[in-house]
């Protein structure tokens, strides 16, 4: 073997060698005793209800709580019962102000900025006529026109609550937008829908509080796979199933 050739083989199996060893450190990097350090991570709830403690409410506390389990930083506003102006297509908030609407006596650029430092988002409604809080909905369509740039790409979900019927086409149409702003929707083991009349009556909903439960892990789940690729995947209650009959 001539020295050249020597030195081509030591160089191979040096080679392998720092392969070898830099596997073992990402390994070893991966291990349980080295868990992953994931970033802090926020997620904006809207109650799209005028009440501030009624069944919207209690279904985003739920999602809430469960997301702080999970490590990931929470905080829940209440559009109020105050009006609301809808979307005149001025189009002001495309030139010089900034990502804002040109209305500012009411929450729309609160929720704007509060979304500009916030991770994900999660709407909530209660079904009037088939449909979400026309409040709701107008808010929405000024935050996706006028600050769209800070919701593109963000996970989202919507959640609805009604008495008897609506839910679904009030859950789909606040979903709507989530599409056109290429923000990943963020699925639970059921549409997020619930039922209750009286203030906290939802509560009694078991499927629809898992619902939320499950919402809340999937969020998480795809917030730190998002942010690491290195999430595990959550774990599931045992199904609970419930119907109108009580």
């Amino acid at each position: 073997m001539t020295r050249r050739e020597a030195l081509k083989k030591m160089g191979v199996i040096a080679a392998a060698t720092a392969v070898t060893t830099s596997g073992i450190e990402a390994l070893a990097a991966c291990s349980p005793d080295k868990p992953y350090n994931f970033r802090k991570m926020k997620v904006l709830l809207i109650n799209g209800s005028p009440r501030p403690s009624g069944n919207t409410a209690t279904l985003l506390k739920e999602a809430a709580a469960q997301l702080e389990k999970n490590g990931i930083d929470s905080e829940i506003v209440n559009i109020g019962g105050k009006a609301v102006h809808g979307c005149t297509a001025c189009s002001v908030c495309r030139g010089d102000n900034e990502h804002h609407c040109t209305f500012k006596d009411d929450i729309c650029n609160h929720l704007i900025d509060l979304m500009a430092k916030s991770d994900a988002l999660i709407v909530g409604s209660p079904v009037y006529y088939g449909q979400p809080n026309g409040a709701v909905l107008a808010l929405l369509q000024r935050m996706a026109y006028a600050g769209g740039a800070f919701m593109q790409g963000k996970p989202a979900a919507a959640v609805t609550v009604c008495r008897r019927g609506g839910a679904s086409a009030a859950f789909q149409t606040l979903q709507m937008p989530f599409q056109m702003l290429n923000m990943p929707i963020v699925t639970s083991q059921y549409w997020n829908i619930a039922y209750g009349s009286a203030p906290g009556q939802v509560s009694q909903d078991a499927e629809g509080m898992q619902t939320m439960r499950t919402l809340a892990d999937n969020m998480a789940y795809m917030l730190k796979q998002f942010d690491s690729g290195k999430a595990g995947k959550p774990e599931r209650e045992p199904g609970t199933f419930t119907n109108f009959i009580r």
